[in-house]
């Protein structure tokens, strides 16, 4: 199924309960423009979210995170969540929806060998796998696959033979980028597979919260209340698994935004350090200047 519009459950005679009964019986995508959504509870079931302009919020537990463009984020099955998009700008959405048993089959047909596959074509496993549920930077190949998808449901429209099997692609990917993070959770220093796991979902949610709230000053105190780890381990542990301290880590989150606005607009750079998070200019080019070797005037001239 396909929708253009997000649904608005303040619209008198909305169904909720009928519109989110879909969400289990069909691969659902939405491609959406909105300046205004709101949703305090859902249990969804294995999603995938971007945007490709504007933000999305969404709360998953006890913390929030944004989703701007460039990054993604899967919602595995049965999780509680809310999302909103906040009056102001407009935010185009792009949120997939996978039922249930079309993940499960794609997920035992990368999983199983080829042999296994033979012996049980049709009966498929309802295991799902679990995903980390944190923000990821979009690479090319997702870039690829994401655009082909948008151009073929733009030019096309929606044909379910078209979609699955780009979704199948979608989905094949996405567990290889799983398995990269499972990887990564060797870098927590701990003995338990387990403990590694645990610790390292964490600092995943501490990383988000510096990617989401990198405008407000993000406290220490607060983003370790809220990963249940203390500071002293957050600080060393985040930087066994991210090569940086949480504030090493910000500073770099708040270099990244000035690159992308020096490249793709002409705002005055004392506009660029305040949209960068940066208390003032002075603050900003000493930082520019450190990380790249050059100032942000003279960046801007040569790219």
């Amino acid at each position: 199924m396909y929708f253009t519009r997000l649904p608005d459950n303040t619209k008198p005679g909305f169904d909720e309960q009928l519109h989110f009964s879909k969400f289990k019986k069909n691969n659902i995508i939405f491609n959406a423009v909105s300046s205004y959504s709101h949703c305090d509870y859902h249990v969804g079931c294995l999603s995938f979210k971007t945007v490709l302009s504007g933000e999305e919020w969404y709360g998953i537990d006890n913390y929030r995170l944004a989703i701007r463009p460039g990054q993604f984020l899967i919602l595995n099955d049965d999780q509680t969540y809310s999302c909103a998009i906040e009056k102001g700008e407009k935010t185009k959405v792009l949120s997939i929806f996978f039922k249930k048993e079309f993940a499960s089959s794609v997920f035992q047909d990368i999983l199983h060998r080829e042999e296994i596959l033979l012996d049980n074509p049709i009966v498929i496993d309802s295991k799902t796998l679990e995903f980390f549920q944190t923000l990821n930077n979009i690479d090319s190949t997702l870039q690829i696959q994401l655009s082909n998808l948008i151009s073929s449901l733009n030019n096309n429209g929606y044909d379910s033979c078209m979609v699955d099997e780009q979704l199948v692609f979608l989905l094949q990917h996405l567990i290889q980028k799983n398995k990269s993070e499972i990887k990564r959770t060797k870098n927590v220093s701990a003995i338990k597979p387990n403990t590694r796991m645990e610790i390292y979902k964490r600092l995943c949610i501490a990383k988000d919260i510096l990617h989401s709230s990198y405008m407000d000053k993000p406290d220490l105190n607060a983003i370790s209340k809220t990963a249940c780890l203390s500071v002293p381990q957050l600080i060393r542990q985040f930087k066994y698994v991210f090569h940086a301290t949480p504030h090493q880590y910000l500073l770099k989150i708040k270099l990244k935004r000035a690159i992308a606005l020096l490249k793709h607009s002409d705002k005055p750079i004392h506009q660029i350090a305040w949209s960068s998070g940066f208390e003032n200019v002075s603050a900003f080019c000493r930082a520019f200047k450190l990380e790249y070797g050059t100032q942000p005037n003279s960046f801007r001239k040569i790219i």
